[in-house]
C-alpha cells in the first residue's frame, strides 16, 4: 500500500468518525475533521469540502428531527449567529487567533466544570438569553470557528430534552450552512479539487452520520448530557491546545 492509499484510508477514517459524532450529538463534526483534514490537504481545500459535508449531514438528521425543532427559538439564534459571525472575523483584525482560542478554551473548561458537577447556572428569562447565546456562538465561529459550545453548554444548562436538543441543534447549523455555501461559490472556494474529494468521501460520511444517529437515538438523557459534555471539554482543551500551540 502506498502512501496516497494510506492517505485515502485515512481521510476516510477522519470522515466516519466526524460525521458519526455528529450524528450521535449533532454537533462535533467539523471541530473533529478540520485539524486533521489539514493534516493531509490544504485548508483552502478542507473548509468548503467540510461545509458541503456539514450541510449534507445536517439535512440527513434534520429528516429524523424536524417534529423537535422549535421555529421561535431557533430563529432568534439564527439571528444573533448571523450578526456574530461577520463580527467574529473582524475581530481577528485586532484580537490574535491564538489569544482567543486559549480564551474560548478556558471558558468552556470552566462552564463546561461547572455542567459536570450538577450546578446549574441559574437563567430566569431563557428567551432573552438567546439572542446573545447566537450572538456568542457567530463571533466564536467567524473568529476560531467553535460556535457549537455556547449553543450547547446553553442546551444542556437548561435540560433540553435530548431529542429536542438535537432537533434545534441540527436547524440551527443548517441554516448557517445554507447561507454560508453560496459564498464560498462566489468566492471561487468551490473548485475541482473539493468536488473531486467530496464524492470519494461521500459514503463513509452518510454512513458514519448514519451509525451515529442510531446510536445517540438509544442514549437516555442522563447519558446524552454526559458524553455530549465529555465532547465539548475535550473541545475547551483542544482550542486551549491549538492556542498555546
Amino acid at each position: 500500500m502506498d502512501t496516497t492509499e494510506y492517505l485515502s484510508l485515512f481521510a476516510i477514517l477522519v470522515i466516519f468518525i466526524s460525521g458519526f459524532t455528529q450524528g450521535m450529538t449533532s454537533f462535533g463534526f467539523s471541530l473533529l475533521a478540520l485539524p486533521l483534514m489539514t493534516m493531509i490537504l490544504p485548508i483552502q481545500v478542507v473548509v468548503p469540502l467540510l461545509m458541503i459535508f456539514s450541510l449534507v449531514l445536517n439535512s440527513m438528521i434534520l429528516v429524523k428531527m424536524h417534529s423537535y425543532v422549535q421555529i421561535k427559538r431557533i430563529g432568534i439564534l439564527v439571528t444573533g449567529g448571523l450578526i456574530g459571525t461577520p463580527i467574529g472575523v473582524h475581530g481577528l483584525l485586532w484580537m490574535s487567533e491564538s489569544i482567543l482560542k486559549i480564551i474560548v478554551g478556558v471558558l468552556i473548561i470552566i462552564v463546561a466544570t461547572v455542567n459536570f458537577s450538577g450546578k446549574k447556572i441559574p437563567i430566569r428569562n431563557s428567551k432573552r438569553t438567546l439572542f446573545p447565546i447566537g450572538l456568542l456562538s457567530g463571533f466564536f465561529s467567524g473568529s476560531v470557528s467553535l460556535g457549537g459550545p455556547p449553543i450547547v453548554l446553553f442546551l444542556n444548562n437548561q435540560g433540553v430534552e435530548k431529542q429536542s436538543f438535537r432537533g434545534n441543534l441540527t436547524m440551527y447549523f443548517w441554516i448557517l450552512n445554507i447561507f454560508s455555501i453560496p459564498n464560498y461559490f462566489m468566492s471561487g472556494l468551490i473548485t475541482e479539487p473539493v468536488i473531486g474529494y467530496t464524492i470519494p468521501l461521500l459514503p463513509s460520511l452518510i454512513l458514519g452520520t448514519a451509525l451515529g444517529m442510531f446510536a445517540g437515538n438509544r442514549l437516555n438523557d442522563g447519558l446524552f448530557r454526559k458524553v455530549s459534555l465529555v465532547l465539548i471539554t475535550a473541545m475547551g482543551f483542544l482550542a486551549f491546545y491549538s492556542g498555546m500551540a
